[in-house]
């Protein structure tokens, strides 16, 4: 459990995680009443040290950070809050304290898929695949995902795994230029994915 006494104003750091995106928001303090009371609401409240008194954030906004998790470090003096928030966090507006945008990323495949983007709205076909693809149309590049699909379920029934891996690379390359030339990303599908969870 939480070490309250190991400060001497009785405050422990408090990192305030996106549940969904894996972002985090903001810092805040908390105090035992804090996080009792956070518990009991379930929106997260810390402890103002400038106003001296508990403030649940959100209050005057109504963009709450609706509790979801919390864990312990390993000292047992910091608290990592798990949260669904309402709207922005940061008092400035931005979606973060370090004004950042609270979106979904997916590391490397989020990259791929910014440079499939730029290459989609560069004029420069002559020189990019992916931007010759685009001027194909829909067509060709429905066909191409279908071609991929089928190399993948014929390296699937053989053992050759680095063919398999190639194919299925392919294949996911070709998909995510597809969900770009009908106007959706890698996070369309997630959602769609998400909403069938039971």
């Amino acid at each position: 459990m939480i070490n309250f006494s190991k400060y001497t104003d009785g405050l422990v750091p408090a990192i305030v995680q996106d549940n969904e995106t894996k972002n985090v928001l903001m810092l805040g303090f908390m105090n035992q009443e804090a996080l009792e009371k956070t518990f009991a609401t379930n929106k997260v409240t810390f402890f103002s040290r400038s106003k001296n008194r508990l403030w649940t954030k959100g209050e005057e906004s109504g963009n709450f950070l609706n509790l979801v998790s919390y864990s312990v470090d390993c000292d047992n003096d910091t608290l990592l809050l798990k949260v669904n928030p309402v709207g922005t966090t940061c008092h400035t507006g931005s979606d973060t304290c370090w004004n950042e945008n609270n979106k979904q990323d997916y590391g490397f495949l989020t990259k791929l898929e910014n440079t499939i983007k730029e290459r989609k709205e560069s004029a420069t076909a002559e020189k990019s695949y992916v931007a010759s693809l685009f001027e194909k149309g829909i067509n060709k590049i429905a066909q191409k995902v279908g071609e991929e699909a089928v190399e993948v379920v014929i390296e699937a029934k053989d053992n050759n795994d680095d063919l398999f891996l190639n194919e299925s690379a392919d294949l996911l390359f070709h998909y995510l230029i597809l969900l770009q030339a009908k106007g959706f990303q890698l996070n369309d599908v997630v959602k769609v994915l998400k909403n069938r969870e039971k």
